[in-house]
């Protein structure tokens, strides 16, 4: 009996591990390959498919994932299709036998040996059904359960079932035919989804549905019976009308999806951070408003809306109708580089107060200038001589913005630019001059989002997201926490031309901090504006360039950035900005905006940062010896014993007193210096702002061709001298218009004034 018994035992064993070891070394021979080309689908934060491509093979295979299977749907499959899933190696060795006993000895198919994993073998590697190919198809069922989960199997087989035509997968099949995802489906379209595959082209839906609800009402008795379902569920269902048909795969924010596809190769599920709900609102806003606007020959607008605490993209809108052929709909806008206008002004300042240059009350001279041959003009050709720096900003003044940019150097704005995001911008910033401002430079309407919602939070920037799962972006901070506080003050103020001619006497302008650009030849209307919660970037014009009288930022992109504000955050829950602990008041004389000197009478209060703002003292009035008559003014050095007296004059640069004498702009003008002093003085020479020294001048030899000469000069000259080459040329008022024929080659140029000073300039005259 041992013997016996020790035989049984060492048969069993080797007839159990003999198939284990055959499937091991099959397995290491033949290794399970699954190469699966799914549709790629772009989903919303709620997780609703937002858009939808084909596969490689040209078919709609949306992959499902384990939580999108409701407990209906994987009841209802593995009912029909194999009760005994979870408890079988992959293969049901009865349900072959008794299939092999019913084709061999009956020589007829009454029931099928086939378990999902056995199927999903199938689907994963087509072929003809012979013994030999259901051996293989064996063989590939225990890999599969080698290799993976229950659940992953069962998952892998809903995402390949066919379901007619190219539809592959209830996920597929439950957008394509429902418009909905599998866990929203109800238990009617869940039992009709689960009979299809077996019959895929007699059971298409759409082309004969009488056929198909007649089939699902059979199941739904059948699940009822088998205890799947309660009686109550399965007679809702049965009274449920199937009037399914093929729909339109999901095609929403094209632009955003095509973008994030591209970005994503290979990704079946894109899991993006854009709200379908805010997304939809802002197309329905932005197509209504370019409506109206049309017959103004603007055709594209383009959106991109931010959540400032996570950098999260809620909405992005290319264009209003990627369809639009006509008018390059497919164009995306909030990607394409175009000049940004005014709309970098706010960083200049906010570098400016930050580095102590700057407060917001300080005054800035908006004159006519030249900058080595580059004279930048208002967008209304008109200067406004002394203006505040807050006033400056808030009515985008050009000339101020280019002084600004000069003070704070032009590398430190490009690296600003650089650390920003902006990449175009950067990468040219070697070639661009100070007209980089102004607009001269290009950038995208999702680098200017990046860079206001930058502001918006203190100052730190971030990279957008797209992606819900992108935790990549670094944090950089570019900015103070005091100087972002000061640019929102200025970009909150209501009272500003960039105001909307229809808001002038609205309630409804949303509490905002909104900055407006309009580029050169009024080809690109921007507006970007924020408050705690969102930042939303806004572009108007034509994707073709064409500009447009009517095309402003104030006027045509600031009604649209107010109407998705209203829409989207209207009086926000979020509050407002609150002061920094950095930054305080102290008192300021309104003439100049620093701290009140000596004669200083009208005093305001205004900003600053303790310890970065500058505190040089005041010195708008400048005290000065005067004759009785009032005829000279002296020095000390011929200042007499008596007869003189002391007044007080307006200290005034030379380019404000320049621009007053152009504009005729009446000032109380200091006496010339008396005639009969000696003193050679050395402080303020002329500054001669034309010709340009170092410059190369092209003339016509033969018409006579004239350069004028011009220079600057302070308030108690009388008098210029010209000089030619060290030769002298002529006496001339200060304001006086001078011009002379220039000689070939290099030609000096100076100019001195009635008290000794001297400036020059050198240069090259080419003749043609």
């Amino acid at each position: 009996m041992n013997k016996r018994l020790k035989n049984l035992l060492t048969f069993t064993i080797v007839t159990a591990t003999v198939p284990v070891l055959l499937f091991l070394i099959l397995n290491s021979l033949f290794p399970l390959q699954i190469r699966l080309s799914y549709s790629q689908t772009v989903i919303s934060d709620n997780g609703s498919v937002l858009h939808a491509y084909l596969n490689k093979d040209e078919k709609w295979r949306m992959m499902a994932e384990l939580h999108e299977i409701s407990p209906q749907l994987k009841k209802a499959f593995l009912f029909k299709e194999d009760k005994l899933f979870y408890y079988h190696p992959g293969v049901n060795p009865f349900s072959i036998c008794r299939a092999g006993y019913n084709n061999i000895v009956k020589r007829q198919k009454t029931s099928g040996a086939s378990t999902i994993t056995m199927q999903l073998a199938r689907l994963l590697h087509p072929a003809r059904r012979t013994y030999a190919n259901k051996t293989v198809e064996i063989f590939r069922a225990l890999q599969l359960e080698w290799n993976y989960s229950k659940e992953e199997i069962l998952c892998m087989y809903l995402n390949l079932v066919p379901y007619g035509g190219n539809i592959e997968g209830v996920k597929a099949a439950s957008m394509l035919y429902y418009g909905r995802k599998p866990e929203m489906l109800s238990l009617a379209q869940v039992v009709t989804l689960t009979i299809i595959p077996n019959r895929p082209t007699s059971l298409k839906p759409g082309k004969n549905n009488q056929l198909l609800q007649k089939e699902r009402d059979k199941w739904l008795v059948r699940l009822k019976e088998g205890g799947i379902f309660t009686e109550e569920e399965a007679a809702g269902a049965i009274s449920e009308l199937l009037t399914t048909r093929r729909m339109e795969a999901p095609r929403e924010a094209p632009h955003f999806s095509r973008m994030m596809a591209g970005r994503n190769p290979g990704t079946p599920i894109i899991k993006t951070s854009l709200n379908e709900n805010l997304q939809k609102r802002t197309e329905n806003i932005a197509s209504n408003y370019l409506q109206r606007i049309r017959l103004l020959n603007i055709h594209n607008a383009s959106v991109v809306v931010i959540d400032n605490t996570t950098r999260q993209v809620k909405a992005y809108l290319g264009s209003t109708d990627f369809h639009d052929e006509t008018h390059s709909g497919q164009v995306d806008g909030v990607q394409a580089m175009r000049s940004p206008g005014s709309t970098l002004k706010p960083l200049v300042y906010a570098m400016a107060f930050e580095n102590g240059l700057l407060t917001p009350k300080m005054i800035i001279n908006d004159v006519p200038v030249n900058f080595a041959g580059y004279k930048p003009e208002n967008f209304n050709s008109r200067f406004n001589g002394k203006v505040t720096a807050e006033n400056a900003l808030a009515f985008s003044l050009n000339v101020p913005a280019v002084k600004v940019l000069q003070q704070t150097g032009l590398p430190a704005f490009t690296d600003m630019l650089r650390r920003a995001g902006f990449s175009k911008a950067s990468e040219s910033a070697s070639r661009m001059g100070l007209s980089m401002v102004l607009g001269g430079c290009g950038v995208s309407l999702f680098e200017l989002a990046g860079l206001y919602a930058a502001i918006a939070n203190g100052g730190v920037y971030e990279n957008l997201k797209c992606n819900v799962s992108d935790t990549s972006g670094s944090r950089v901070r570019l900015l103070s926490e005091n100087a972002s506080y000061l640019i929102s003050e200025i970009l909150t103020q209501p009272v500003r031309p960039d105001l909307p001619n229809q808001y002038e006497s609205s309630l409804h302008v949303p509490r905002v901090a909104w900055k407006t650009g309009t580029s050169y030849g009024r080809r690109d209307a921007w507006s970007i504006g924020y408050n705690k919660k969102y930042t939303i970037a806004v572009w108007v014009g034509n994707f073709d360039g064409t500009g447009v009288p009517e095309l402003t930022g104030a006027d045509i992109a600031t009604p649209l950035l107010f109407n998705l504000f209203n829409s989207i955050d209207y009086n926000s829950s979020a509050g407002w900005f609150a002061p920094p602990a950095g930054l305080d008041f102290r008192l300021v004389c309104n003439e100049s905006g620093l701290p009140p000197g000596e004669g200083c009478t009208d005093i305001i209060s205004d900003y600053f940062i303790p310890g970065v703002s500058a505190f040089r003292k005041c010195t708008h009035l400048k005290e000065v010896f005067v004759s009785a008559s009032g005829q000279n003014s002296y020095c000390m050095a011929c200042l007499p014993e008596a007869g003189y007296k002391k007044m007080k004059f307006a200290n005034l640069e030379p380019e404000l007193l320049a621009y007053y004498r152009g504009e005729h702009i009446d000032f109380a003008s200091m006496p010339p210096h008396n005639p009969s002093c000696t003193r050679v003085f050395t402080d303020t020479p002329p500054r001669i702002t034309s010709p340009v020294n170092d410059k190369e001048y092209l003339v016509q030899k033969d018409q006579g061709e004239e350069l004028e000469l011009k220079c600057q000069v302070p308030d108690d000259v009388s008098h210029v001298y010209w000089y030619i080459n060290n030769l002298f040329y002529k006496k001339a008022l200060p304001t006086e218009q001078v011009f002379f024929k220039p000689e070939k080659g290099s030609v000096k140029i100076s100019c001195s004034d009635d008290q000794g000073r001297n400036g020059d300039c050198l240069i090259r005259v080419l003749y043609y």
